[in-house]
C-alpha cells in the first residue's frame, strides 16, 4: 500500500481529477431531516425569543414531506482520502445538494441536472466539483413507509391547524430579515404545488406507497484542480447514460472512473488533450504560459442571461468590491455568472469571501459585514420583493433568472463605458449572440414586482436545454441521452400533458429527434460533430469576451509600474513592516489619469484586490512572479513595443482590443492538432460477477480497485522525478526564504480580513462557530475603521504628517471624497452586521429613526416643562454676540429630512455623517446613538459589533481622532440646497451710538454665490436669512443710506453663521461707516475667517478638539496691520518682507489643486494680504497728519497724480514714458470715482490694487506714481516709494503674479464700468 500511495501522492498534482463521488440517500439510517437546516431554524427561534425545542427537532409539519429537506449523505468516494488534497466531506456533501435530498413521485419532472461548485482552502486555492445530479427510484420499503408516516402526520396536523380553505404554507409575517428571507426559500419547490389542475392523488395526501412510485435525487461528482467544466460534464452525462442505456456499457463502470482518476493527466500549459468516456471521446484544452488562465464557464451565457449593460455594471461593483448577491433558481447559472465575473477581473483577484452556491444553512453568512460574491438559490414561484436582506446600502443584487440588476446609490461608472459595451456587443453579434438582453438597471429605490419573463414559464429542463441550445452549448450526446430517456420512458405521456399545461408545445420532442438523426448524419460528412463545433465556437466567443476586457485593464494601468514604490531592501522587512509602508504613489498616478476616468480610479486604488496586486508586484522582486501579473505584465511590455504610449497618456480616447483574431486562432489551431491521448478505459482486475449492475440504478462500485492507482504509469514518473527537483530546490531556498506559513500570515494579517473569511467554513456549523466567525467579522471591522481613519487623517494634514513620517503628501479633493465614501460603507456595514430589525435600505439610518422617534416621545412628554428658546432677533443689548447653537443629533436628522434632493434612505445616511463630519460630531453623535442600549438591544443581535463593548468604544474613539482635522464635505457637495444663515453685527460701543438713524443693508458672499443685497430693519443688530447654499464665506459688504441725525457708525465685525454646519465666520471691519467721518465711506467690503469653536462657550460640548495651532515648522509672522493698529510703525524691512509673503501666498494658491484652492479675495484683500502690504508701502513716510486739517488718505496722492499727469499729458509733456500706460491709470481712476457705489477711500485704493492685479498693469503704473512731482510735497524723503532700487524691487515682485489668471469676487467690483 505504502508503494502506491507514494505513486499516487508523486503523481499527485498532475492528475485531470482529484476524487469520484456519489452522494444520496443512506438507506441504512432512513429519512433524517436536515440538520443544518433544523439548527438554522433553532437558532432563528432563540433570535426571536421562542423557545429553541420546537425547531430544534427539524421537523416542519407546515411543509408538505416531499418539500421538506433530508439529510444527504455522500455514500462513496474515490479515492478514500489524499494527503496534498485532503477530502472535506461535509463541504462536499453540502454542495452536491445544496438543499438536501429531493423526493419525486412519478407525477413530477425528474430530468437530470447539472450544476458545479467551487471550494476555496485555506491558502486561497480553489477546487471544483461538478455535479450531475439525477434522481432514481426508491426501492427501499423502509423509506417509502417513512414517508407515507409522514404523509399521513401531515394531513393530520394540517386538518386540524387549518380550515380546508387555506393550504398554503406561508411563512408568519415577522419583523426579522432573514426570517422572511429562509420563509421565501422553503415556498414552493416542486413545480406541481402551485398548479391547480395537480393529480388527484397528489391533492388528496401526496404520497401513498400502494399507488405512487418514489423517487430520490442522487449526484455523481467529480473533483477537479482545474474548471475543465465541459469535459467534466460530457463524462458524467455519458456515465449515467450508460446506466439508463437498456444495453450495458462496453465495460464496468469502475474501468471508466479509474481512467479519470488515475490515468488521464492534466493537459500540460498550452497542450490539448483527448481521453475516453463511455460512449464518445473528450477533448479539453489547457491554455499556454503567455495567455488567459483557464476558465471553462460559457461567458457568452453569462451575457445572454443579464445583458452587455447590465454585466458591465455588475461587473463594476465587484471591482469597487461591493456586496454582491446573485439569485437564481439555477444552481449552474449562479455558478456561470459568478465565474464569469471573477474571470474578467485579470489581471486582478476577488480577495472577499466567495459562495457562489450558498446552502441554505448558511444564509446567515448574508449578515457578513465584508464585501462578499454569494450566489442564492431562489425557489420556483418567489418574488424579490419577498427577499428581505440584511443589508442593502452596498449590495448589487443580480436577479439572473429575470435578467435584472438593482445596484448601490452613486457608484462611479467605469471608464468608457458607452464605447466599451459596443466593443463587447459588437464581439457577442459577430458570434450572432444579441447583446441587449437584461433589463435596465436599477437602483434600490425603483423596486417593483418583477414583470414575469418569458423565460421563467416553467419549462421542462430537457426542453429548456433544447430550445436554449445555441447560447449554452449543449452537447450532442447529452441530447442523444435525453432522447433515449424519452422514448424509453414510461411517463411520457404525463409529462407531455404537463407541458402543454404550461404552454410549452411538444413539437420540441419531434425536434430534437430530428436534430439528433441530422447530427448523426453530420458525423459522418464532417470532420466535427455539431457539438465539437459548438464547443469551439463557445471557446472562441470566451476567449474574445476576456480579451476585451483584459485590453481595458492593459491601457488604463499601462504605466502602473512608475507609480510603485519600492522601499523595502528585502522581503522579510518589508512583510514585517507592510501596514506602515505607502507601496503605490497614489495622488501621483490619479494626476496622470484622464479626468473622466478619476472617479472610477480614484475608488479602484483603494481596494483590496489593487493592494494584492501590488503586493505581488513588489514581492516579484524577491521571488517568481505570480501567474497573473507575469501575464499581465508581459502585455504591457508588448503593448509598449508597438506604440509608445507617452502622447496618448492623458488621453481619454477609446483603445479597441487589437488581438480578438489571434487570440480565437490560438484556440482553434490547439483543438485542430491534439497533442496528448490519455490511456483507453480497459478491463480492472476484477472478481467475476463484479461490476454488474441494475438497469437505471447507479450501482456500488468495487472500492478495492478505485482505491488505488496504477504504480507503472508513465506520466507518474515524469512528474516524480519534477517534484523531486521542485523538493531540492525547495529546500535551498527554504532556509533564504521566509517561511511560508510566516509570510501567508503577515500578508493576510496585513490585509484586514484573514483568510479564513475569504471561504466560510462549510463542515462545522455549530453555534460556536458562527460566533467564532462573527467575531472574527466584528475584529476586521474595527481593523478597517483603524486604517480607514489614519488614512483620511494622514491625506487630510498633508505636508505636516509628511514631516511627522505619516507617508504620502498631496492629497486631491477627489481622493478625500473618495476616502469619505468609504467611510460611508464601512459605518453602513457595520450597522448591519448582526442586524434584526430594519426599515428601508439603510441600516445606520433605520436605526437613526428609530431613535429619533424614541427622542420626539420624550420631547412630547416634556412639553409642560418651560422651554428656553432664544428669540430670532434680539434687541441692542449690552453685549451683543451669536447666540448659542444647541448641538443636537435630532436636529441634524431633521435638516437631512428637509433637504428635498435627497431621494433615499441611503442617501440621507452618507449626508448625514458628512455633516456630522464637517461639524466634527460624528463619534459624539454616534456615542449618543448607542447610549440607548435598550434601544440597540431590541435591533442588533448579540453577537452584533456594535453589542461588543470594548470593540465599540475603540471604534468611537478612532473616529474621535478625525475631529483633528477640517472637512467641508457637506457644504461642498450638496451645493443647491436651501441654508439658513444668521448674521449679528457688533459696533464698538464706547465711541459709536449703537443706535443710528440711517438704514443698513448687507450682503452676504461665498465660494459659490452671494445673499444680494438684504435691508437690515433699524436698530435691530441680529437677523436670520435663508439662501441657496453660498459654500465657504468670503467676504461681507455692508452699508447705510446716510439718512438721518445719527448716520455715523463704528462698527467691529460682523459675524455669519451657517446654522446647519455651526461654521461661524468673523468679518473684522473697525472702522467708521458715515460721510465726513473717516475716510467717508457709506459702505465696506469686509473679509471673513473661519473662527475655530473657543473654549469659553464651548465647554458644555464635552468631545470637542482642541483649538487648530499652526504647526512649529511655520513660524507666527507678525502680522502688518496688527503692528500698525497698535501704534508702532513697520519699520522698511518688515514692509518688505509682508509684500513678498503676500505675493508668495498667491502664487503657491495658484499651484494647489483647483478644489482645494481656498479664497483668492482674503489673500487680495484680507489681513496679511496684497493690498494690506501695499498700503503699509504707500504709507511710509506719508506725510498724512496736518495741522488743523482733515486726515489726507493715500487716494488723495493717487488722484493728485493722476490729475498731473493728465494736466502733462494735454500739453504734451508725457511722450518719452509710455502715453498708453498713462491713459490706462487714468481711466481706471475715473472709473473707480464715478462708481455709484460710496465705498471710500481706502476701499477706492483696495478696489485699483485689486484690478491692476487682475489686469497686470501694477508694475507699469508704478514708475508713473514715483517720478510724478507731487510725492516730493506728499512723501518724506526717506520713503520708501521714493528710493528707486525698493521700488524696482518691488516692480519685480509684482511681475511674478502676471503667470496666473486672478479672478475678482463680484463682490469686490460691483458697479465698476471700465
Amino acid at each position: 500500500m505504502s508503494g502506491s500511495s507514494s505513486a499516487v501522492s508523486g503523481a499527485a498534482p498532475c492528475r485531470f481529477a482529484h476524487y469520484f463521488v456519489i452522494c444520496g440517500i443512506d438507506t441504512e439510517t432512513g429519512l433524517e431531516p436536515d440538520e443544518l437546516a433544523a439548527l438554522y431554524q433553532w437558532l432563528e427561534a432563540d433570535r426571536q425569543g421562542r423557545g429553541g425545542d420546537a425547531a430544534a427537532t427539524g421537523e416542519n409539519f407546515e411543509q408538505s414531506p416531499l418539500k421538506r429537506t433530508f439529510k444527504s449523505k455522500v455514500l462513496a468516494r474515490y479515492p478514500e482520502n489524499l494527503e496534498w488534497n485532503p477530502f472535506d466531506q461535509d463541504a462536499v456533501n453540502m454542495l452536491c445538494m445544496p438543499k438536501g435530498l429531493s423526493f419525486r413521485t412519478q407525477a413530477d419532472k425528474r430530468d437530470p441536472q447539472f450544476h458545479s461548485f467551487i471550494i476555496t482552502k485555506e491558502d486561497g486555492s480553489r477546487m471544483y466539483g461538478f455535479v450531475h445530479t439525477f434522481y432514481e427510484e426508491v426501492t427501499s420499503p423502509q423509506i417509502c413507509s417513512a414517508m407515507q408516516t409522514l404523509y399521513q402526520m401531515h394531513n393530520a396536523e394540517h386538518a386540524s391547524a387549518n380550515p380546508p380553505s387555506s393550504s398554503s404554507s406561508s411563512s408568519s409575517s415577522s419583523s426579522s430579515s432573514m426570517d422572511s428571507l429562509a420563509s421565501s426559500l422553503d415556498e414552493a419547490d416542486s413545480p406541481t404545488s402551485s398548479s391547480a389542475s395537480a393529480s388527484s392523488s397528489r391533492a388528496a395526501g401526496g404520497y401513498d406507497s400502494t399507488r405512487d412510485t418514489l423517487y430520490v435525487s442522487k449526484a455523481l461528482c467529480l473533483i477537479t484542480p482545474m474548471p475543465f467544466m465541459n469535459a467534466c460534464r460530457q463524462f458524467l452525462s455519458q456515465l449515467h447514460r450508460a446506466v439508463t442505456a437498456e444495453t450495458a456499457p462496453p465495460l464496468p463502470l469502475e474501468s471508466y472512473v479509474h481512467n479519470i482518476l488515475y490515468e488521464v493527466p492534466l493537459p500540460a500549459p498550452g497542450r490539448t488533450l483527448k481521453f475516453h468516456g463511455v460512449y464518445e471521446p473528450i477533448v479539453c484544452q489547457r491554455p499556454g504560459l503567455g495567455e488567459l488562465p483557464l476558465a471553462d464557464f460559457p461567458l457568452a451565457e453569462a451575457f445572454s442571461l443579464l445583458g452587455v449593460e447590465n454585466l458591465v455594471q455588475v461587473f463594476t461593483c465587484t471591482l469597487l468590491e461591493m456586496q454582491i448577491l446573485l439569485y437564481s433558481e439555477d444552481y449552474q447559472r449562479l455558478m456561470t455568472v459568478a465565474e464569469s465575473i471573477t474571470t474578467l477581473l485579470f489581471p486582478f483577484q476577488w480577495q472577499h469571501v466567495y459562495v457562489p452556491i450558498l446552502p441554505a444553512s448558511l444564509l446567515h453568512f448574508l449578515d457578513a459585514p465584508v464585501p462578499y460574491l454569494m450566489g442564492l438559490q431562489s425557489k420556483e414561484g418567489t418574488d424579490r420583493s419577498k427577499l428581505e436582506l440584511p443589508q442593502e446600502a452596498n449590495l448589487c443584487f443580480v436577479d439572473i433568472d429575470n435578467h435584472y440588476i438593482e445596484l448601490p446609490e452613486d457608484f462611479p461608472q467605469f471608464p468608457n463605458k458607452t464605447e466599451f459595451i459596443q466593443e463587447v456587443s459588437e464581439v457577442l453579434q459577430g458570434f450572432g449572440i444579441s447583446a441587449s438582453r437584461g433589463a435596465p438597471p436599477r437602483t434600490g429605490s425603483s423596486l417593483g414586482s418583477n414583470p414575469s419573463t418569458p423565460s421563467r414559464e416553467r419549462k421542462t429542463v430537457a426542453l429548456q436545454q433544447l430550445e436554449d441550445d445555441g447560447r449554452n452549448g449543449n452537447l450532442a450526446g447529452e441530447d442523444l441521452a435525453v432522447l433515449e430517456l424519452l422514448q424509453g420512458n414510461a411517463t411520457l405521456e404525463r409529462l407531455q400533458a404537463l407541458t402543454k399545461r404550461t404552454g410549452v408545445t411538444v413539437a420540441r420532442v419531434d425536434a430534437l429527434r430530428a436534430g439528433v438523426k441530422a447530427q448523426v448524419t453530420g458525423d459522418r460528412q464532417g470532420s466535427r460533430t455539431a457539438a465539437e463545433e459548438e464547443e469551439l465556437r463557445n471557446a472562441k466567443l470566451t476567449v474574445q469576451l476576456r480579451e476585451v476586457f483584459a485590453s481595458r485593464f492593459t491601457t488604463m494601468f499601462a504605466d502602473y509600474e512608475a507609480f510603485v514604490i519600492q522601499s523595502a531592501p528585502d522581503l522579510e522587512s518589508w512583510l514585517t513592516n507592510r501596514e506602515q509602508m505607502h507601496n503605490f504613489d497614489k495622488a501621483s498616478f490619479l494626476s496622470d489619469q484622464p479626468e473622466p476616468y478619476l472617479p472610477f480610479l480614484s475608488h479602484f486604488i483603494e481596494t483590496q484586490m489593487f493592494a494584492t496586486f501590488i503586493d505581488n508586484k513588489i514581492m516579484s522582486q524577491w521571488e517568481e512572479k505570480e501567474t497573473l501579473l507575469r501575464v499581465f505584465d508581459t502585455r504591457i511590455d508588448k503593448a509598449r513595443l508597438y506604440n509608445v504610449r507617452a502622447p496618448s497618456l492623458r488621453s481619454s480616447s477609446y483603445q479597441r482590443c487589437s488581438i480578438l483574431k489571434e487570440s480565437a486562432q490560438t484556440i482553434e489551431q490547439r483543438l485542430m492538432k491534439i497533442d496528448h491521448t490519455a490511456i483507453h478505459p480497459h478491463l480492472l482486475d476484477m472478481k467475476i460477477g463484479q461490476g454488474k449492475y441494475e438497469q437505471g440504478f447507479f450501482p456500488k462500485l468495487q472500492a478495492d480497485v478505485l482505491n488505488t492507482g496504477p504504480t507503472n504509469n508513465k506520466w507518474s514518473h515524469r512528474t516524480m522525478t519534477a517534484q523531486r527537483r521542485k523538493d531540492r530546490h525547495r529546500q535551498q531556498t527554504e532556509h533564504l526564504n521566509l517561511d511560508n506559513d510566516l509570510k501567508e500570515k503577515y500578508m493576510q494579517e496585513a490585509r484586514g480580513l484573514g483568510k479564513n473569511l475569504r471561504q466560510p467554513k462549510l463542515s462545522d456549523l455549530s453555534p460556536a462557530v458562527i460566533a467564532q466567525t462573527n467575531w472574527k467579522f466584528v475584529e476586521g471591522l474595527l481593523k478597517e475603521c483603524r486604517m480607514k481613519t489614519k488614512r483620511m487623517l494622514v491625506e487630510k494634514m498633508g505636508r505636516e504628517a509628511v514631516e511627522l513620517g505619516h507617508g504620502e503628501a498631496n492629497i486631491t479633493g477627489l481622493e478625500e471624497n473618495t476616502l469619505i465614501a468609504s467611510l460611508c460603507d464601512l459605518l453602513e456595514r457595520i450597522w448591519s452586521h448582526g442586524l434584526q430589525v430594519k426599515q428601508g435600505k439603510s441600516a445606520l439610518w433605520s436605526h437613526l429613526l428609530h431613535y429619533q422617534s424614541r427622542e420626539e416621545k420624550l420631547e412630547q412628554q416634556q412639553t409642560d416643562s418651560p422651554s428656553s428658546y432664544v428669540p430670532e432677533r434680539r434687541k441692542s443689548d449690552s453685549s451683543i454676540s451669536m447666540p448659542y447653537l444647541r448641538l443636537s443629533l435630532i436636529q441634524d436628522m431633521r435638516h437631512i429630512q428637509s433637504m428635498s434632493e435627497i431621494k433615499t434612505d441611503v442617501g440621507r445616511a452618507r449626508a448625514w455623517i458628512r455633516l456630522s463630519l464637517e461639524k466634527k460630531v460624528l463619534s459624539q453623535h454616534l456615542k449618543q446613538l448607542l447610549s440607548r442600549q435598550a434601544l440597540t438591544k431590541k435591533l442588533y443581535k448579540r453577537y452584533a459589533f456594535l453589542r461588543c463593548e470594548e470593540e465599540k468604544e475603540q471604534f468611537l474613539f478612532h473616529l474621535l481622532s478625525l475631529n483633528t482635522v477640517d472637512y467641508f464635505c457637506f457644504t461642498s457637495v450638496f451645493t443647491t440646497i436651501m441654508i439658513p444663515y444668521r448674521v449679528v453685527i457688533i459696533p464698538i460701543k464706547k465711541l459709536s451710538n449703537a443706535m443710528t438713524t440711517s438704514n443698513p443693508w448687507v450682503c452676504v458672499s461665498g465660494e459659490l454665490g452671494d445673499s444680494g443685497i438684504m435691508q437690515i430693519p433699524k436698530n435691530v443688530l441680529e437677523m436670520a436669512f435663508d439662501c441657496q447654499n453660498l459654500g465657504k464665506l468670503t467676504t461681507v459688504q455692508l452699508g447705510h443710506d446716510n439718512a438721518g441725525l445719527l448716520a455715523k457708525w463704528l462698527v467691529d465685525c460682523v459675524v455669519v453663521r451657517n446654522e446647519i454646519t455651526g461654521h461661524t465666520y468673523r468679518f473684522p471691519c473697525g472702522r467708521w461707516l458715515g460721510k465726513g467721518v473717516d475716510d467717508g465711506s457709506l459702505e465696506r467690503v469686509l473679509i471673513g475667517e473661519l473662527m475655530v469653536p473657543g473654549s469659553e462657550d464651548e465647554s458644555g460640548r464635552g468631545c470637542r478638539t482642541p483649538p487648530l495651532q499652526r504647526s512649529p515648522s511655520q513660524t507666527r509672522r507678525i502680522s502688518i496691520t496688527s503692528l500698525s493698529g497698535r501704534g508702532c510703525k513697520p519699520t522698511s524691512g518688515q514692509i518688505q518682507e509682508a509684500i513678498g509673503e503676500a505675493v508668495n501666498n498667491i502664487v503657491k494658491h495658484f499651484h494647489k489643486p483647483e478644489k482645494e484652492r481656498g479664497s483668492l479675495t482674503v489673500l487680495l484683500c484680507g489681513e496679511n494680504s496684497l493690498v494690506a502690504a501695499l498700503e503699509q508701502f504707500f504709507h511710509h513716510g506719508f506725510k498724512s497728519a496736518r495741522l488743523f486739517q482733515k486726515t489726507v488718505f493715500v487716494w488723495d496722492f493717487v488722484e493728485k497724480a493722476v490729475a498731473y499727469i493728465e494736466s502733462a499729458d494735454q500739453m504734451g509733456d508725457l511722450q518719452e514714458t509710455g502715453g498708453m500706460t498713462c491713459q490706462s491709470l487714468c481711466h481706471y481712476i475715473n472709473a473707480i470715482n464715478s462708481t455709484p457705489r460710496n465705498i471710500g477711500k481706502d476701499g477706492k485704493f483696495q478696489l485699483l490694487v485689486c484690478l491692476g492685479a487682475r489686469d497686470r498693469l501694477l508694475p507699469q503704473w508704478l514708475p508713473l506714481l514715483v517720478e510724478c512731482p507731487v510725492i516730493q510735497q506728499m512723501y518724506e524723503d526717506t520713503a520708501l516709494l521714493r528710493d528707486r532700487t525698493t521700488v524696482n524691487a518691488l516692480i519685480g515682485v509684482l511681475e511674478t503674479l502676471h503667470d496666473f489668471p486672478i479672478t475678482l469676487e463680484s463682490s469686490l467690483v460691483k458697479g465698476i464700468d471700465l
